[in-house]
Formats: structure tokens, sequence, C-alpha cells
């Protein structure tokens, strides 16, 4: 019969209505919890002795909306830097991943230098390897060689969160099932080609959530990039904050990060929660 339609029972109705039930009951207790809190925190901040000069300091409006469009501005280079370290990254981490997984003696020394790189990268301070790269590549005097503050601030951060995506790639390669590399060489695919078409359609399916938390880091570490000198959000709010002796300019450019990172972090918490359902979770 496809034009009938199913009818839910009485127990079926009951049972939805009753979750129904729970999750407005859930959500009125975690949203008065939650008022209640926040009021309580804000009281007591507010009453406490030094909160007037704190006001002055860090919750100045006047300060805020002169500060507003040089931070504003300084923010568009870290979204910038942002969006150029993010492909690169991600063509670094997979590749030196896929140097990890070559298992034939011939490419032994260049498995030996994936796991070098890895191993120096992620044990080095990002903020290290920026100064490094910052300072560093300028002295050299090479022919050719980048000297803008923004080129080498990209170069410093694809290289320091390269190490740590590579091992996110990996770990979503080696967590694919050894039959699927089996079933996929008894078919005739090369290891290419198994690679290619059968391994990594299935692991960036896991790691994208990972890979997602890395970006929101990464988000964050571009204001690093002003120990350099590029003039960027945390930069231009220092630069406020010395002339005027009022730290305002500093919740401006946190905001703007928050802003930012916010709907990422919300948008990696969906993608997780979807890949537990499809695992059935």
């Amino acid at each position: 019969m496809s034009g009938a339609t199913r009818v839910k029972s009485d127990r079926q109705l009951q049972r939805e209505r009753l979750r129904r039930t729970r999750a407005v009951r859930s959500g009125t207790v975690a949203t008065v919890s939650t008022i209640v809190f926040l009021g309580a925190a804000a009281a007591v901040v507010t009453r406490s002795p030094g909160w007037p000069r704190v006001q002055d300091s860090f919750f100045d409006p006047e300060a805020f909306a002169r500060a507003w469009p040089d931070v504003l501005d300084g923010f568009w280079t870290n979204v910038q830097i942002f969006l150029i370290a993010e492909p690169l990254i991600l063509l670094l981490g997979l590749l030196v991943a896929l140097a990890r997984n070559l298992r034939a003696p011939v490419f032994f020394p260049l498995r030996a230098l994936a796991v070098a790189y890895t191993d120096v990268f992620r044990g080095v301070p990002t903020l290290l390897v920026i100064l490094l790269v910052g300072f560093g590549v300028p002295a050299l005097n090479l022919q050719g060689a980048p000297r803008d503050e923004v080129t080498l601030g990209v170069i410093a951060l694809t290289l320091a969160y390269g190490a740590y995506v590579a091992e996110v790639f990996r770990a979503g390669i080696d967590s694919v099932h050894p039959s699927q590399r089996a079933a996929a060489r008894s078919l005739g695919l090369s290891h290419g080609k198994t690679m290619r078409y059968v391994v990594l359609p299935q692991a960036w399916r896991r790691v994208v959530p990972p890979l997602l938390n890395d970006f929101v880091s990464l988000q964050k570490d571009t204001a690093l990039v002003s120990t350099i000198g590029v003039i960027e959000a945390l930069r231009q709010a220092q630069i406020y904050a010395a002339s005027k002796f009022n730290y305002t300019p500093y919740l401006a450019a946190a905001l703007l990060f928050v802003l930012l990172t916010i709907p990422m972090a919300r948008f990696t918490d969906y993608l997780a929660a979807r890949s537990q359902r499809r695992r059935g979770q």
C-alpha cells in the first residue's frame, strides 16, 4: 500500500510527549542556572573594591570607540594570514602524513625526514618558530628569500601547524581498517590508487572535527606574528594602549577573535556530533 500513511501508536505518542517535556524542563533549568550564575559573578566583580579602576582601564566606551576602527583594520590582517596559511597547512600536513605511510625501503630517507619534521616542530613553541623564521630568514641574505613580515609569519605558522595537522591526518589514515587496503590491493589497485580512492576519503571524514579544532587555535595564534613587526589586531591594541595608558583596545581585539572563533567551534561540535550519530554512538 504505497499511499498508506503511518499512524503512531498511543504509546509512541506518549513517549514523544515525555521527551519534549523533559527537553523543555532541562532547557529551563539550564537557562535559570546560567542566569543565576552570571548574575552572582557580575555582582561579585562589580562590588569589589577595585572595580572602578578596572572599569576605567578595561571598559572605557570612549576608548573602545576610538580604537575600534584601527583594531578592526588590523584584524583583517589576521584573517588574511589565516586564509593563506590554512590551505598551505592542509597540503603540508597531508604530504607529511603520506610520506610517513610509505613502507618501501627506498623511501626510508623521506620517511625519516617526515618523522624528524613532526618531532621537531611539535616540540618547539609556535612563538619561537615565528621568531626564528621572522628574524633568521632575512638575516641569511639569501637571494629571493622573502623579507615581508606577513609572508614570513605565514611560513612560520605553516611550519608549526603543519606538524600537528600531519599527525591528525596520519591518525585518520591509520584508523581505516587494514581490510580496506587489502581489498583494494586484491582488486589490482596500486598503493597510490588505494590511498587516493579508498583510504583518504574515509580518513578525511574522520579528521575534519580535529582539523577544525586546530584551525580555531590557528586563528588565535595569528596574533603571535605581531612579535616580528606585523601590524595586526593585537599590535594595534598595543600601540593604542601604550599611547593612551588604557587597556580597552585589548578588549576590542579579544571581542573580534571571539566573534570569529565561536562559530568555528560550534561548527566543529556539530560535525563531531554528526560523526558520532553516523557511527551509531
